[in-house]
């Protein structure tokens, strides 16, 4: 338990007006997108990575736990307050510090909100790729802890491909810098990229150093309907064959496809069994011919019809099915587990099938769609869970399903996490010497388990 004295201590770091126990505050600061909850017992807004380094010291002093946590957008929850304690806000760091144009090189702080700061650089004929679903309102730091994706990484790669240095405060209470603004470094072991994905386990990353790339002149986008699955990721894999990178090769199967009918005002024909949602990038005439060669490759893959956007609105009108899926899923069922399973592309076909069995035996709705490009499914496990029995049946089809992308050569997270949600089926995917060889780490870091504790490895919550 928390006492007065150690309030007024935390008080004393950051502001009275930077501390709260009051009901409502910790209850805003409890949940996250999985939308189970945990209480913590005070909520804490420092400002500086010092205020930050002073209150882990207390933390280990008194063997407090500490739940650092940026927007709570994350989808298994790696920012949860599992053990009670002490949440650290981060949303007060939030400045851009510096964009060098120069060096296509910007500074930031964790807070930064990921679709602002885009805007911010892009003013400048700037470009950072990476783009979460949750851009509008996710956070960088949050973007780093979990190593986030989104549709672009099949052309760019994800976060931890553009981040060349962090500042980070240890969990025993130390600022150090990993890295720094040069595209080469390679000085001891590789502290930032051990950093990315690290799920806020590791050390509470407090500035953040971002590589940029010049803006793309231009886009195009197109809409393609095959009346089957198998057409839509052969079709992926002939683009690639030839020597096309699209920016975007997004994916619906037919489940999704009959959620954006009832969604939007796009309409699809009956014989659509799966939609790519294909995007090229870069000069004017390349993307232009680029798009004539990638109708060119899947006209023989079961095409049913081909949209092509010329316009930014009509561009927008063809996204708007995939970014309806999520919002109309709840007239499946009230209720989802969104899980992000990655297989090796070519296996999207047999893993889409796979699932479907799934659903089948267990008569629970499955929901698939995703970035085709690198194979990252999102499985999203519809229940209602007033019905009894619902949720025991949705865990058994989670577990089905993980182990039929391990079975496929994949893995059970491309991009959310491991956090609590899928922290018990670690063993599935890592062997015994792995996990250890990680919780090795995890020890030598945290000699006292203080920083968000039970994250990962369940058995970490546990004190030697």
């Amino acid at each position: 338990m928390i006492n007065a004295d150690t309030i007024k201590k935390l008080e004393n770091i950051v502001g009275k007006e930077h501390v709260s126990t009051d009901k409502a505050d910790l209850i805003c600061y409890s949940y996250d997108a999985t939308q189970k909850q945990f209480l913590p017992e005070v909520v804490v807004h420092p400002g500086t990575s010092e205020e930050i380094a002073r209150i882990m010291r207390m933390a280990n002093e008194q063997s407090i736990p500490v739940f650092p946590r940026g927007a709570g957008s994350g989808f298994t929850g790696g920012s949860l307050p599992t053990a009670g304690g002490i949440v650290l806000a981060l949303g007060r760091l939030d400045r851009i510090i510096e964009i060098d144009e120069e060096n296509l090189v910007a500074t930031v702080e964790p807070g930064v909100v990921t679709g602002q700061f885009q805007k911010a650089v892009e003013k400048l004929g700037l470009f950072y790729p990476p783009d979460p679903a949750s851009l509008k309102f996710s956070t960088l730091g949050g973007n780093v802890a979990e190593c986030a994706g989104g549709p672009r990484c099949v052309k760019y790669g994800v976060t931890k491909d553009f981040i060349l240095g962090l500042e980070v405060v240890t969990p025993t209470g130390e600022i150090i810098t990993t890295g720094g603004p040069t595209m080469k470094g390679v000085v001891g072991y590789d502290l930032t990229k051990l950093m990315c994905g690290s799920e806020g386990t590791l050390g509470i990353i407090t500035r953040i150093i971002i590589k940029l790339l010049p803006l793309p002149e231009a886009k195009k986008t197109m809409l393609v309907l095959f009346d089957s699955i198998d057409g839509a990721a052969q079709a992926v894999s002939a683009i690639i064959r030839g020597k096309i990178i699209p920016t975007t090769l997004e994916f619906m199967d037919s489940a999704t496809i009959d959620c954006g009918r009832q969604a939007t005002d796009l309409e699809v024909p009956e014989q659509a069994q799966a939609v790519l949602i294909i995007e090229v990038d870069g000069e004017r005439d390349l993307i232009e011919k680029q798009a004539k060669k990638i109708n060119e490759i899947v006209q023989p893959l079961g095409v049913v019809e081909t949209r092509i956007a010329e316009t930014a609105g009509e561009s927008e009108a063809l996204w708007q099915i995939r970014r309806s899926v999520s919002a109309s899923l709840r007239k499946v069922n009230p209720d989802k587990y969104n899980e992000d399973i990655c297989v090796p592309r070519s296996k999207v076909p047999e893993m889409i099938r796979k699932v479907e069995q799934i659903a089948n035996t267990s008569g629970i709705p499955i929901v698939n769609f995703g970035h085709a490009g690198d194979g990252n499914i999102h499985v999203n496990v519809m229940i209602d869970k007033q019905q009894p029995g619902q949720e025991e049946k949705a865990e058994q089809a989670i577990e089905a399903v993980f182990k039929a992308a391990l079975d496929l050569g994949g893995t059970m997270s491309g991009e959310h996490g491991v956090g609590i949600m899928k922290a018990p089926y670690i063993p599935l995917e890592l062997s015994g010497s792995v996990a250890d060889y990680m919780k090795t780490i995890k020890k030598a870091l945290d000699p006292n388990n203080v920083l968000n504790p039970g994250k990962i490895f369940i058995d970490t919550q546990e004190k030697d």
